[in-house]
């Protein structure tokens, strides 16, 4: 037995659970996912066709990203 070292929880078997595993793997690729938003959609290039709510959320993924970086 062990603790599964992504939730903490003991574990019967010698490894992380399996579920916990799949989540994190998930969770990574989200987060890959929504960092490349602002690379792939050019945000100098062609925003007025865009409604506000949509500029203000690309922005805001922006600066997300760039306070990220700067970390």
């Amino acid at each position: 037995m062990k603790i599964c070292n992504i939730c903490h929880k003991v574990s019967a078997t010698d490894q992380d659970h399996l579920d916990c595993i799949q989540k994190r793997s998930i969770e990574l690729q989200d987060e890959d996912f929504k960092n490349s938003i602002p690379e792939k959609l050019s945000l100098s290039n062609n925003t007025e066709n865009l409604g506000i709510e949509v500029k203000a959320i690309l922005e805001h993924l922006s600066k997300t990203k760039d306070e990220k970086d700067e970390l």
